[in-house]
């Protein structure tokens, strides 16, 4: 077994946070800033990537720097009275959240830090590729001499026929360009993709490793399935003519088949996406998150999947 990987066989982000914060428990602390996105708001498009809720990610009026210090607080107090956290990651989670000037984005995000400064190890901050410029990415790097900086960019496919279809309104090569450009950045960059799209066969979606492979750059991974949700533009199409969507036992078999793939070195953050039930059409597994882990752990155990036994490096 590789010497990063861990149990069930893969390089898992929880017992990593463990070992990298010397033991402590961390959690993120999820910021809603009122970001929207320039595939909604009409600077490249409207109705956002089809697989979107847009009701949900209606463009809200910016948050004050009150209610961005209220969101800490609360959620700080919820994981340490729950899950007796000790240190905190401030993320920036819903929408675009470096779609604002940068004078902007410093008060944003230096609010956040500020709350609880003595507990928190690290910014993380959710984005497009196309909603970066040299001088935010310099803003993001100067908080670096004193935080764990994670960059996470949505890389949602490799292929641009897909992006196309799905509306997302930048490209595969212009993520390519900007990971090129932070190659020797201090950030610690993360990868989300989405598995599932109906018309992607199973080798494009094993392509994925390869791709997220070759840039050595690349600290994390967000693996997720593709969710059908109300609200979306892909639940209209859904709803007029069903078409398949990966069953757990699919999806888990393509993570088998995947895993083995990457890096060994390649943290894990997420092997699958959340939906919200009142809001979820397609799949519908019929289990909770936790049941949902198990299942796909166990099964990663079973067959004696190992991250990076299969890759080429």
């Amino acid at each position: 077994m590789p010497e990063t990987a861990t149990t069930p066989g893969y390089n898992a982000y929880g017992p990593w946070l463990r070992r990298h914060y010397g033991g402590n428990r961390v959690f993120k602390v999820i910021v809603d800033a009122g970001f929207t996105c320039p595939n909604r708001d009409g600077k490249k498009g409207y109705g956002g990537c089809t697989y979107c809720n847009v009701d949900s990610f209606t463009p809200a009026l910016p948050r004050s720097l009150d209610q961005i210090r209220e969101q800490v607080l609360g959620s700080m107090k919820n994981a340490r009275e729950r899950y007796k956290a000790d240190k905190f990651i401030i993320y920036f989670q819903p929408n675009t959240n470096t779609y604002a000037p940068v004078e902007r984005l410093k008060a944003l995000y230096d609010e956040a830090l500020a709350v609880a400064p003595e507990d928190v190890v690290g910014l993380s901050v959710g984005t497009r590729p196309d909603c970066l410029d040299p001088e935010k990415i310099a803003l993001l790097e100067s908080y670096t001499d004193r935080l764990d900086v994670d960059l996470e960019l949505g890389m949602e496919s490799i292929h641009e026929e897909t992006l196309a279809q799905i509306n997302r309104g930048c490209t595969h090569a212009e993520l390519v360009e900007l990971l090129d450009s932070l190659a020797d950045s201090p950030l610690s960059l993360c990868l989300h993709t989405i598995f599932g799209f109906p018309w992607e066969t199973r080798d494009m979606l094993l392509a994925h490793a390869d791709e997220l492979n070759r840039f050595p750059q690349v600290k994390f991974t967000k693996l997720h399935h593709l969710h059908i949700v109300k609200g979306s533009i892909l639940a209209a199409r859904y709803k007029k003519e069903p078409f398949h969507t990966l069953s757990l036992e699919e999806y888990t078999d393509l993570l088998c088949d995947l895993i083995p793939r990457l890096r060994p070195d390649l943290i894990i953050q997420r092997l699958f996406g959340v939906a919200d039930q009142d809001l979820l059409i397609a799949p519908i597994w019929g289990l909770p998150k936790s049941a949902v882990q198990t299942h796909i752990d166990r099964e990663i155990q079973r067959r004696g999947i190992v991250q990076g036994s299969a890759y080429p490096g």
